[in-house]
């Protein structure tokens, strides 16, 4: 007896975090399951840019996709709406939150679905819609990319089992969501850094936790870097964290990240400088900066 079960692979393409959702049925009297996992090439899906923000007066956006694996694999798209945690963490929701907005009455894409074979691309087309009926302030939803797992071909039949044991294979579903935002008029927001504190964990790594703290009326996103300033003035950078985002209506994002050992710095002195600034390949604008004295 065989039986499949699907489960979803899930990233959110700047937060870099991976969460698996397997349900199983623990069955006792000595029967064996055998699992089966083979990706083939979902995860092999390369978007660019990571964020489709529409700002001033931007009409369209071209998202890039591209397979970057050594098999065919077809994508669906769609949109779904995220709330961002205090941690940081994403869950779906269907209804927005108070101070929320939803974007997606206000974009429209195609195509709404993709099959890129080995090392292909393709652009999907983004387009805002019913500008005139925007407020100022910010709207945000998320681009759904699925992965749609490969069918069996017709008229093939499965390799005759062994009927006396039972053998469940998993499908994984592999899914990447991108935000897409639209920014209506003047940006009111202010970002600051609180409540930093440095510990030295196990196996001597050394991490730092901060809070940020947002107001206004839109979201921020940027880079972390965090430096060591010696007693004697000499100033090293310990720590890069990139694509940091707080959301809107989130006024609080606490964060923690782990910063590199390196072997001349002394973390039981001198000064923690963390500066957190917008993205740019030009000059980055600073949002915020905050220093923690060592001990």
């Amino acid at each position: 007896m065989s039986v499949s079960i699907p489960f979803f692979l899930y990233r959110h393409a700047h937060s870099c975090r991976l969460n698996f959702s397997i349900i199983l049925l623990s069955i006792v009297f000595g029967v064996e399951f055998f699992f089966t996992l083979n990706l083939n090439g979902q995860g092999n899906l390369l978007i660019t840019p990571r964020r489709a923000v529409f700002e001033g007066s931007m009409r369209s956006i071209d998202l890039n996709l591209a397979n970057t694996g050594q098999d065919t694999a077809t994508y669906a798209i769609s949109i779904v709406q995220i709330r961002m945690t205090e941690d940081g963490g994403f869950e779906t929701i269907t209804e927005p939150d108070p101070g929320q907005r939803f974007a997606d009455k206000y974009i429209r894409f195609f195509p709404r679905s993709v099959t890129l074979g080995p090392k292909e691309a393709q652009v999907v087309k983004v387009q805002i819609v019913r500008r005139n009926q925007l407020t100022d302030g910010e709207y945000r939803s998320h681009f759904y990319f699925r992965s749609v797992p490969k069918a069996t071909p017709l008229g093939e039949e499965e390799a005759v089992k062994d009927t006396t044991t039972i053998s469940v294979r998993l499908t994984p579903i592999f899914g990447i969501t991108i935000p897409v935002i639209i920014r209506s008029g003047e940006s009111s927001t202010r970002v600051s850094l609180s409540d930093l504190a440095f510990e030295m964990g196990n196996d001597d790594n050394p991490n730092i936790s901060l809070v940020f703290n947002r107001s206004g009326n839109m979201s921020v996103y940027g880079d972390l870097a965090v430096d060591h300033i010696s007693l004697g003035g000499k100033i090293t950078r310990v720590g890069v964290a990139n694509g940091v985002a707080v959301y809107t209506p989130n006024i609080v994002r606490k964060f923690r990240f782990n910063l590199n050992n390196i072997p001349e710095v002394d973390f039981r002195a001198g000064t923690l400088r963390v500066i957190y600034s917008a993205s740019s390949d030009v000059k980055p604008v600073r949002y915020a900066e905050a220093e923690l004295k060592l001990n």
